[in-house]
């Protein structure tokens, strides 16, 4: 991380220096007083200015971007490129090039795992918690409308034989765009049962969850 070392008449007014220089504030850097001030021989000879180091701290975002680059060429994936864009609620970092379908996995399932890595990752020695998203040329999108489909179908037949139905297992973030797709149905309810990474939807009547 960057790191630069600033005089000033105070500590504090090298310290102001220094956050001004890097752009920074104080709860994202590292400071190091290397040498306090002191006034000379009858505050004339040898005055001695506070000298510090201030050092800009890795964000979540370096964290995670680091991470990826060296996880990525393990995976085989050499001609594969990050895009990064910062929301409000969360960080999406989209991928583009050659061999997506080995990052993204059969349904998603190497996306999530690396995504669930990332924000470990990336998360552990800072705060506030950041959220990362990881997508795959908007892989995301596609698997979202392809759930809602599914949704839709599972409704439909739930509606009509009046049966409870099960989905295949799928990860949190999945189950709630099933959750969320059939709240549009007044007369059903879904909820979910068993253990990760097992756990699935179980679409059914408001009036017969139970079946």
């Amino acid at each position: 991380m960057k790191k630069i070392t600033v005089t000033g008449k105070t500590v504090e007014s090298a310290v102001e220096h220094a956050l001004d220089r890097l752009n920074a504030t104080r709860d994202g850097v590292r400071i190091t007083v290397l040498q306090k001030p002191s006034r000379g021989f009858l505050g004339l000879i040898g005055n001695r200015k506070a000298q510090v180091e201030v050092e800009l701290l890795a964000t979540p975002t370096d964290e995670a971007v680091r991470f990826l680059q060296n996880v990525l060429p393990r995976m085989g994936l050499e001609a594969v490129e990050m895009d990064v864009n910062k929301a409000s609620s969360h960080v999406l970092i989209n991928f583009t090039g050659e061999d997506l379908g080995i990052l993204i996995g059969r349904r998603g399932q190497t996306l999530d795992a690396l995504q669930y890595l990332t924000n470990v990752v990336a998360n552990r020695n800072t705060h506030p918690y950041t959220r990362f998203i990881l997508d795959a040329e908007g892989y995301r999108e596609r698997r979202r409308r392809t759930l809602e489909e599914v949704a839709d179908r599972v409704a439909k037949k739930v509606i009509r034989t009046k049966q409870s139905t099960v989905l295949d297992p799928m990860s949190p973030m999945e189950r709630k765009i099933i959750h969320s797709r059939i709240q549009k149905y007044p007369h059903l309810t879904t909820y979910s049962e068993g253990e990760e990474p097992q756990r699935k939807v179980v679409v059914a009547l408001k009036d017969n969850r139970s079946n």
